[in-house]
């Protein structure tokens, strides 16, 4: 028989080994049976008892009588698992149909029954090899036919293991359970993002130049429609998207958004670190304080527009846009929230104080977050009263300011009082108030801008707002290359000194490798201040256009991301506001009507595949 070096745990009983086998029990029990025959003259009592000496197939000593002196040379087992020959003995659990908690049970129980049975064949090694293989085969009859969860031993298994294999349930994963026949589960839509979003990268293994080159009627057409909140319907799939004039003058009107002020020789979005776009540019407002103050006046009237539109319901959010923070204005019935929503981020400790002054409320989202996990830590960790009382002292600092800075100063002088009881008050140098002050409010300033400090204001304090916003001298720099000029502001639908602007599409066609083999891919770049709504009205676009297989990768304005966590204080119970007005699609509408399930992060690309949705945030 030909035999590989070594050996094999995946032998399954070959009809050569079992050959072997009863070869090895003739031989050795004719051997046996000799040495008695020669034994009998001296004892002939013993004749009958030669097969009491026959090796079994497992690693040990001979079962022999009591009378024979000593055991044989303890032989390897050759189907044993060399590198696990001196391991203990292995148990094989097989899981049967009843479920886990019973095969435990039974393994317990099959355990002890194993137990008794390894005892009692020690304590009769006298038994004939033939007598052993018997109630081994009664065993495993009994053991099949209860279908209860079985242990083995390497040695007892080695030439029942075909036998097991096929009659025993296998151990199956549920993926493997469940069939794969069924489909994943189809998204038609993808979470509302209300960040801000700076280019967006189309790619689609179909042609998406029908984007570009629009005709004059279809442009005129495209942008009638968007003055008239007019929505053409598309059917579910296009053949030849270059020919439909109706998605054309839909796609022209996807890009229209308003803005104000508009300079044509600047981009004015985005405003935070943009000191480089504004270099080299002329800049007349710069040095002349009454054009500052014309240009001042003008935005705050577009300002003033805006929220009257938006509160009544006419114009659905906009946004504010200055050098050092973004606010985001939402109507009621949007991002689940009932009532007008203002989110500013990011933000600092002064401009916090000084809206407190001006007696707006407001919170802290994501600090107040991070103050209830916290109290959540330290209620599993049992900590002290003292730690207790510090974080909520934090969190009052975050939200509140700083409201008694007249007390602290008294506070201040008491704790030194001190030095003047022992007379060193003149040799010590005593901290000033600042800093005593920064260090006190050291939790409150280190949010300054960053994520954490997105203010979120509600109701009718969004109108004190406003009026803050009009009036604040830091809302407009007064150095460096936007000194003088007003924030930026972002709408939708038109408003009061408004400039119509589009967003400017370009479409490119590339050979991209895919495996081995190159193939078209055509590509589709959108760059300008993207709002939330021409995003999801350009997706919807392309849904039919590309035949629902497409995929897009989405650069969002930094501080704009943080837009998208939720509060829970007040929520909309669907369906009790009206925003059929508001000038947006009404799948548009529909979807960020819904809360955004983003948090603090914001979407970075989309896949449409068969026309269902995946994401990335």
């Amino acid at each position: 028989m030909s035999q590989q070096a070594g050996y094999s745990p995946s032998f399954k009983r070959p009809a050569e080994i079992m050959r072997m086998r009863r070869k090895r029990a003739r031989s050795d029990a004719g051997v046996f049976s000799s040495q008695s025959g020669q034994d009998s003259t001296g004892s002939p009592g013993q004749s009958g008892s030669s097969q009491a000496c026959v090796r079994p197939f497992s690693p040990g000593p001979l079962f022999s009588n009591q009378n024979r002196s000593g055991g044989g040379i303890k032989r390897r087992n050759p189907f044993a698992n060399i590198e696990n020959t001196c391991n203990p003995k292995k148990k094989l659990v097989i899981y049967n149909d009843d479920g886990n908690l019973e095969a435990r049970d039974t393994i317990q129980k099959s355990t002890e029954k194993e137990g008794e049975e390894d005892m009692s064949t020690k304590s009769q090694r006298v038994l004939a090899f033939s007598a052993r293989l018997t109630e081994a085969e009664k065993q495993e009859r009994q053991d099949i036919s209860t279908k209860n969860c079985r242990t083995f031993s390497e040695d007892d298994s080695l030439f029942e293991e075909e036998e097991e294999d096929v009659k025993s349930p296998l151990l199956k994963s549920p993926q493997a359970i469940a069939p794969a026949s069924i489909a994943p589960p189809v998204c038609t839509e993808y979470p509302a993002d209300w960040s801000l979003k700076t280019r967006l990268l189309f790619t689609s293994s179909l042609p998406l130049s029908w984007a570009e080159h629009p005709k004059a009627q279809e442009e005129a057409l495209g942008l009638s429609q968007h003055c008239r909140a007019q929505f053409s319907t598309l059917p579910h799939s296009l053949q030849d998207p270059k020919s439909c004039s109706e998605l054309r003058c839909a796609f022209q009107q996807s890009l229209v958004y308003w803005q104000h002020p508009s300079l044509p020789w600047i981009s004015l979005f985005p405003r935070i670190n943009a000191e480089r776009s504004f270099t080299g540019k002329s800049t007349p407002w710069a040095q002349d304080t009454a054009l500052q103050q014309s240009l001042m006046s003008e935005w705050s009237v577009s300002l003033s527009s805006l929220y009257s539109l938006l509160k009544a319901r006419l114009c659905p959010y906009f946004y504010i846009c200055s050098y050092q923070f973004t606010v985001l204005f939402r109507a009621a019935g949007l991002g689940g929230s009932s009532s007008i929503v203002a989110l500013i981020s990011p933000t600092t400790r002064g401009l916090r104080v000084a809206m407190k002054a001006e007696g707006i409320e407001f919170s802290l989202p994501l600090a107040e977050q991070r103050r209830k996990s916290r109290e959540q830590q330290n209620l599993t960790v049992n900590q002290g009263e003292e730690e207790e009382q510090e974080e909520k002292e934090e969190c009052s600092e975050l939200k509140e300011g700083e409201d008694d800075e007249a007390g602290d100063g008294e506070n201040d002088d008491e704790d030194f009082s001190w030095l003047k009881e022992m007379g060193v008050q003149d040799k010590i140098k005593k901290p000033d108030s600042i800093t005593i002050q920064l260090r006190k409010e050291g939790h409150a300033v280190c949010l300054d801008h960053k994520p954490e400090s997105v203010v979120c204001v509600e109701g009718s304090h969004t109108f004190t707002l406003i009026n803050f916003l009009i009036n604040c001298k830091s809302l407009v720099a007064a150095a460096g290359s936007q000194a003088g000029l007003p924030p930026t502001l972002l709408a939708p639908v038109t408003f009061r000194g408004a400039t119509m602007q589009t967003l400017k599409a370009r479409s490119v066609n590339v050979k991209s490798q895919i495996g081995s083999t190159y193939q078209n891919i055509s590509s589709l770049e959108i760059t300008g201040p993207i709002l939330p709504s021409s995003l999801h009205t350009i997706t919807n676009l392309l849904r039919p256009a590309q035949k629902g297989n497409f995929s897009a990768a989405l650069y969002s304005h930094t501080p704009t991301a943080v837009m998208n966590i939720h509060n829970d204080k007040q929520q909309c119970t669907g369906g009790t506001v009206d925003l059929s007005g508001c000038g947006l699609h009404p799948a548009s509408i529909q979807q960020l009507q819904q809360p955004s399930s983003l948090g603090k992060t914001a979407l970075t690309h989309i896949t449409m595949n068969n026309f269902s949705y995946t994401w990335k945030n």
